[in-house]
């Protein structure tokens, strides 16, 4: 038996992992979501809804860390249709610019459909009378109306985490309409970026024919229409968390131990991602590689260290991707490398947020070469932990953080001409500037915080939820 829940999330993962452990079976994942909703979710005995991580696995409604649970079971068929196949093989492809060609299968639409209806499912079962659900992201794009249909006492709200495409893009999806009437159930639509709210509303004008005007939608419902918004709420991180870590003593020992160990070079440069076709590592490589070889740095002076974090290893894109990248570190490092000194410390793991403090405040230059980004929480961290007022960001264009974070140094990673001059730049930066930089980036982060981003969402949807009633 279900129990009804005044604000349910859904999302295509619940907030924890599982362990291992039989002391602590789940353990509270690190994303700033669950740290921007947490707070609703207490104040209104909230529901999460989510796949658990795991095939096959079937487990009842339970409670962590005060928050109430609702898994939605997928199978290893689920998962490779529905997630491996239609969300990141032709969603996120097409989404992100067709950097790699996506995959249209019908056995993968047939599967994401499928799959969509259990978790609005599962909403409706978990909403009490009049609620307010937010649906998150890319894999879950049909949940909006399904729900509605379910329950047309709920308020919908959903939030697009990745860039929504231009319509020539967009147009090349087979089921385009069905995807833009899925979305148009929500009553409040958000993207990262005004971009994003503008290509949305020009594709349901060009394929639907609804009137859309200023992030207003009239969506024809029975014999009148229903008003969405579809506007933009730039997500972020909770500053605070990253700013505390980075004033820890123990964290500043390990900054200085990092580049101790990395022999003391005159200016380290890190880039921290998934490793994922869109994210611009190997444009990064090729410009930092012909800095080396033009003479321009020497490995005596600089040190690239490179985090890529395991993604989506199952898919045939992805597997091609990393071997690209680990024959370009070795080809980098082989005609670079001297006894005693590395061109790149590549790392292909992933690393506690403790470690990765560390990792940003011992890094003089942070590099974000996104060639298609939603926001990049990356850029974001790495200015929330330099407490110390040092460190240059040099950020792709093509980032939804670039809106924000104005002081950075922009660069359009496609032109290796000039990503090799902005890293020179950001290497060569007076120490003055790099601070007064800095400053104006802290602030911003810290104003436009997580909790202002969900605040904002969420007062958009009580207002439609008021005029409803």
């Amino acid at each position: 038996m279900s129990v009804a829940s005044d604000f349910v999330v859904v999302s295509n993962r619940l907030p924890v992992d599982r362990t291992d452990d039989e002391a602590e079976p789940c353990r509270r994942s690190p994303g700033g979501l669950v740290t921007a909703l947490d707070p609703v979710m207490r104040r209104n005995d909230g529901a999460w809804v989510g796949w658990p991580g795991q095939a096959g696995v079937e487990i009842e409604p339970f409670e962590f860390d005060g928050l109430r649970l609702v898994p939605v079971a997928l199978s290893a068929d689920d998962i490779q249709l529905y997630y491996e196949g239609f969300s990141n093989d032709t969603i996120w492809p097409l989404y992100h610019d067709v950097i790699a060609t996506p995959t249209y299968h019908r056995t993968w639409w047939d599967a994401y459909v499928r799959v969509n209806r259990r978790f609005a499912e599962a909403a409706s079962e978990n909403a009490a009378e009049g609620a307010t659900v937010w649906v998150h992201d890319y894999q879950l794009q049909l949940v909006p109306k399904m729900l509605r249909e379910l329950r047309p006492d709920v308020t919908i709200g959903y939030f697009h985490h990745i860039p929504f495409p231009a319509y020539g893009i967009y147009a090349q999806l087979p089921w385009r309409k069905q995807v833009l009437e899925g979305l148009l159930g929500a009553d409040v639509i958000g993207f990262q970026r005004v971009a994003d709210a503008g290509n949305f509303a020009r594709a349901v004008r060009r394929q639907l024919g609804y009137d859309t005007k200023a992030g207003s939608i009239a969506v024809p419902e029975g014999e009148g229409t229903r008003t969405a918004i579809a506007r933009a709420y730039p997500i972020s991180i909770d500053a605070s968390v990253y700013e505390d870590l980075a004033r820890r003593p123990d964290i500043q020992a390990r900054a200085a131990e990092i580049r101790a160990s990395l022999g003391s070079p005159q200016a380290i440069l890190l880039g921290v991602d998934r490793l994922d076709y869109t994210k611009g590592i190997r444009h990064r490589l090729k410009a930092y590689g012909e800095l080396l070889s033009d003479g321009r740095l020497s490995v005596h002076d600089v040190t690239l260290v490179q985090v890529a974090s395991p993604s989506r290893e199952r898919v045939q894109t992805y597997m091609q991707l990393r071997d690209e990248i680990e024959l370009t570190v070795g080809r980098i490092n082989g005609d670079a490398d001297e006894l005693g000194y590395t061109a790149i410390q590549y790392l292909h793991h992933s690393y506690p947020r403790e470690e990765m403090v560390a990792l940003y405040l011992a890094a003089d230059v942070m590099l974000v070469t996104a060639l298609r980004d939603g926001m990049n929480l990356v850029a974001k961290e790495y200015v929330a932990s330099r407490v110390d007022g040092g460190g240059v960001l040099v950020l792709s264009e093509f980032t939804g953080a670039a809106d924000e974070l104005t002081q950075a140094i922009s660069v359009n990673p496609h032109d290796i001409v000039g990503l090799k001059d902005a890293i020179m730049q950001a290497i060569d930066m007076p120490a003055k500037e790099r601070e007064r930089r800095m400053r104006a980036l802290r602030r911003r982060v810290r104003e436009n915080d997580v909790a202002r981003w969900s605040q904002r969402f969420l007062t958009d949807l009580d207002a439609v939820r008021s005029q409803r009633s």
